[in-house]
């Protein structure tokens, strides 16, 4: 655990440290981010904070490598190296449609090539948790791994909306997947705690957490394209290179642990972004424009404009993230008999306090 406590440290110091220089530059190559429709934001801030994440994850990940404790992580070179070069074409398309906004198809191309880089490198969805249905066609599997990496990269960026929503959202995940993932590593194997998702979770927490306070309201920096698509591929990448340790375990199952939770918990680390995201696309079709089409009808904007202030819709959002993939989480530990009933309770709670703006005026009239 230290060592990856280490991880986060690393990489925490040096997305805090990099994202000012990061500002700066962008402030002098592209100049601030002008104002849309759909902001929420009064002024022009600067984009390629997500820089400064990606640098923060390589430079962790180089560190990582001087680690005996984690050379199982590294016992095959090839998903290191496909993370490393995706990467590299992260940054090559997010500083790209920072400075020229790109047409919605070049992203997705250039989405679609990240995902390729990580299904050539061998990180592919070989089996499906439910049931433990394998995935036998390799074409098929190639074109499920391309399939989540651009779902997921995308997901995240529909929630890219208020200042650090993104960020604490994708730290909370990772933080709850990490735990998922180091706890799954010391069952597999009491000697060997290395874990090549447990790995890219900490980089990422740390990297989203160096970040945050530059980019929380009012934010000073924005990630743009390229800290969004990073944070989609990397949590992709973990969904998918876990579900290849669980079926290492053969016919034993991780304890008290359902067969489907590598399935379930990446969704539910993404679910909020997902479903703003199918909603979205529902929307924007049944209103004959583009599913791509940027609007003010996200579930942020719609907190925001309810009557919540930017920080308090934020830190909503934090708490319905943090209920899900913790609560998910939690089964791993906790008997399900008393953990439903208290999430159960939780959730209302939340419901409630999301709500209140709206309950508060249908009793007005």
């Amino acid at each position: 655990m230290r060592v990856y406590l280490a991880l986060i440290g690393i990489s925490f110091v040096a997305s805090l440290l990099l994202t000012p220089a990061m500002r700066r530059l962008g402030l002098r190559v592209m100049g601030a981010a002008p104002l849309r429709a759909r902001d929420v934001h009064d002024r022009p801030i600067p984009k390629l904070g997500g820089v400064a994440m990606i640098a923060a994850v390589l430079l962790g990940l180089a560190v990582a490598t001087r680690f005996g404790f984690l050379s199982g992580a590294f016992s095959n070179p090839r998903p290191v190296g496909g993370v490393v070069v995706a990467c590299g074409l992260i940054l090559l398309i997010g500083v790209a449609d920072d400075i020229w906004d790109l047409r919605w198809y070049v992203k997705l191309v250039g989405q679609t090539l990240v995902g390729l880089v990580i299904a050539a490198s061998g990180i592919r969805l070989e089996a499906m948790p439910v049931g433990w249905i394998h995935v036998t066609s390799e074409p098929l599997q190639i074109g499920l791994t391309v399939f989540l990496v651009v779902l997921t990269m995308n997901a995240i960026n529909f929630v890219d909306g208020l200042d650090g929503l993104a960020a604490g959202m994708a730290a909370i995940g990772a933080s709850a997947f990490f735990i998922y993932c180091y706890m799954l590593a010391r069952t597999i194997n009491q000697f060997d705690h290395s874990n090549f998702s447990a790995m890219l979770m900490a980089l990422l927490l740390g990297s989203c957490l160096g970040f945050l306070p530059h980019n929380f309201n009012p934010a000073k920096v924005f990630m743009g394209e390229s800290g969004v698509m990073m944070i989609g591929m990397l949590m992709s990448v973990a969904a998918i290179a876990v579900t290849a340790d669980l079926d290492a375990l053969g016919g034993f199952r991780f304890r008290n642990v359902p067969a489907y939770m590598p399935i379930v918990l990446p969704i539910a680390v993404v679910l909020l972004p997902l479903a703003d995201l199918l909603m979205a696309v529902v929307r924007r079709t049944a209103a004959g424009r583009s599913p791509f089409s940027a609007d003010r009808g996200h579930l942020h904007h719609k907190l925001v404009d309810g009557g919540y202030t930017q920080r308090q819709a934020v830190f909503l959002l934090y708490l319905w993230t943090a209920l899900v993939a913790f609560g998910v989480v939690s089964f791993n530990f906790l008997d399900w008999r008393l953990l439903l009933p208290a999430l159960g309770l939780l959730m209302l709670a939340a419901a409630f306090v999301t709500m209140r703006p709206w309950l508060r005026r249908a009793r007005a009239r």
